[in-house]
């Protein structure tokens, strides 16, 4: 079976493999995907693994463009992913609509279920974030991080603390069963990040590659786009 390889943050997990099928009947390639923090997606690529495409933030394929590493021709923009707080779908909702909302529903939570704080775009942010409200020292034991935020998001699903929140990208958290998105992040604490796509310098079927990125960015995409929480004005590149 003929495959497109594909290194890519956890963010676009879902929209890849909601278009796995159309992809499939379009192309006949099966989508051959690994996802998870986006440090690490890059780390893979710079050491060697073979690749035909990768979905990651704008500035880190922009770099790999520095690095001859993507080709610059190819690359396009797929569309923006908020970072955002999840419960268990039991549990009530977490309103957060300000900065000190935000510092007590973390206080309040037994256990903080994120991906990886120094790999990843979210778990980046959200240690930036526990930092700015002056609760880093005083959440740190509740923390429970795992390698990317779709793993968080399972463990926060199976969790049996009492008053469990999730903090990831929003993607991650609705192609998650058994969690629920609770809210974007307020102003001042708020995260948008660009996810884009590029061919491989080394890529074995650009044709391939090219084809799956004009689906992902695609009119016709536009709706399973937003289904999985990416924002992109149908049809802008």
């Amino acid at each position: 079976m003929s495959q497109l390889t594909i290194l890519s943050g956890g963010a676009a997990h879902g929209l890849v493999a909601g278009l796995a099928p159309s992809f499939k009947a379009k192309t006949g390639f099966e989508i051959k995907g690994e996802f998870g923090a986006v440090g690490g997606m890059v780390e893979k690529l710079r050491s060697g693994v073979a690749t035909d495409l990768v979905v990651l933030t704008s500035a880190l394929v922009a770099k790999l463009a520095e690095e001859r590493l993507v080709a610059p021709s190819s690359i396009k923009n797929v569309g923006l992913v908020e970072t955002a707080l999840a419960v268990r779908s039991s549990d009530p909702k977490v309103s957060a609509q300000t900065a000190d909302e935000l510092r007590a529903a973390f206080l309040a939570a037994d256990a903080i279920f994120v991906p990886d704080t120094k790999a990843s775009t979210a778990g980046i942010h959200v240690a930036k974030v526990l930092a700015q409200l002056g609760i880093a020292d005083e959440v740190a034991a509740r923390l429970k991080i795992y390698p990317n935020g779709a793993t968080a998001m399972r463990e926060l699903a199976a969790a049996g603390a009492k008053r469990p929140i999730g903090c990831t990208q929003s993607t991650e958290i609705i192609s998650t069963k058994g969690v629920e998105l609770s809210g974007v992040l307020p102003k001042g604490c708020e995260l948008a990040t660009m996810y884009t796509a590029g061919i491989t310098t080394s890529a074995v079927h650009p044709r391939q590659a090219q084809a799956l990125i004009d689906l992902l960015t695609s009119s016709d995409a536009c709706d399973a786009r937003s289904r999985a929480g990416l924002s992109m004005t149908c049809g802008a590149a």
